[in-house]
């Protein structure tokens, strides 16, 4: 075991603070990672809070994680020592149900094992996550990054990035579609740049006047004001996939309806409420509103390439842990653009 500087939350009222931990030491397919950058994720917010329920105290929250590889176990292949490495929202699976086996971890039958918060497969304990100095993890969940990109600009592709890569990618959007992304945040700005680098006609969906200039900077096409109803009007029936990335309670119908017919929504926000949606605005127009979780490791790996090779990171805010709190009230405010990134340095 190794002793650990992390952060952490020792209950749901409590601010994040400096905290000590021991860490287990690589098992024979375990690499071990020295954190350089952690990125800051609203679920790790919820988490610490309890918002969702079932948080295990203390918690150290944290599942966009970027470092190097300062050990590795007897029978590792895929790293040694040196290698840039990345981990993100999964750290182990049950590798046997059929979702398993097909890549896709993060629906596993059995239950994922999350990065932070998450029940060890061996029952020894509860998982502490990226607030860290180091974390150690099966070769099989951890993941090769670029030397060629900002390695702060690369952790938020870690959760944000494969969140909006996924749904993009499984319902095959492309060339010629026309996409709304609706919400421009640490997921929406990340939706915008990878929508319009699979070559689809990108449309910012947004209640802030405020946001359309980033929106054009980020390489959206168009932007309508969904508080504008003559906007709202010019785009009923238009779209063929919108991307929901509000987690704040809105109405889902007034973006249904700007499907056109055999359109997608896919809701990547976690709302705090159900929504109401009647059943004539999918019937009417066979539209169809779906879910989409994260992503599996082949395709979190497919994510990374990706962004490497077209030079795609998020926009970030670099930040001391010590500032950890503050952080996450601007976050609950929207002032961050579009995502905070804690150097690891500063713990």
């Amino acid at each position: 075991m190794t002793s650990t500087k992390a952060y952490a939350a020792q209950s749901a009222t409590e601010k994040l603070s400096s905290w000590t931990f021991e860490r287990r030491e690589p098992k024979p397919h375990d690499v071990e990672i020295e954190i350089l950058f952690c990125g800051v994720c609203h679920s790790d917010l919820h988490t610490v809070r309890n918002e969702w329920g079932g948080t295990q105290y203390p918690c150290v929250p944290g599942h966009e994680i970027v470092g190097r590889v300062t050990g590795v176990g007897d029978h590792v292949k895929k790293f040694k020592t040196g290698d840039l490495a990345a981990i993100g929202c999964l750290v182990d699976s049950c590798r046997e149900c059929d979702n398993c086996k097909e890549g896709l971890e993060q629906y596993c039958e059995n239950g994922m094992v999350g990065t932070y918060n998450g029940q060890e497969k061996d029952g020894s304990g509860y998982t502490f996550g990226g607030y860290s100095k180091r974390i150690v993890a099966h070769e099989d969940f951890v993941l090769t990054i670029s030397d060629k990109l900002p390695l702060e600009g690369i952790a938020p592709l870690l959760c944000a990035g494969i969140t909006t890569y996924s749904p993009l990618r499984h319902w095959k959007v492309g060339k010629g579609d026309k996409v709304g992304v609706v919400g421009l945040g640490g997921l929406g700005h990340m939706g915008v740049k990878l929508a319009v680098s699979f070559g689809a006609e990108v449309t910012m969906l947004s209640h802030s006047p405020s946001k359309e200039k980033d929106a054009q900077r980020l390489g959206a096409h168009k932007f309508v004001l969904t508080s504008d109803k003559e906007q709202v009007k010019s785009v009923a029936n238009y779209f063929d996939f919108i991307l929901d990335t509000v987690s704040a309670e809105h109405d889902y119908n007034l973006y249904l309806n700007m499907l056109s017919t055999n359109g997608k929504m896919v809701c990547v926000g976690a709302p705090p409420t159900p929504a109401q949606v009647p059943a004539f605005n999918l019937i009417m127009k066979r539209r169809t509103l779906a879910g989409s979780l994260i992503g599996g490791i082949p395709e979190t790996q497919e994510m990374l390439d990706y962004c490497a090779e077209h030079n795609i990171v998020s926009d970030v805010e670099v930040i001391n842990i010590k500032d950890i709190n503050e952080a996450y009230e601007r976050m609950l405010k929207g002032d961050v653009r579009y995502r905070f990134v804690i150097d690891m340095a500063t713990l």
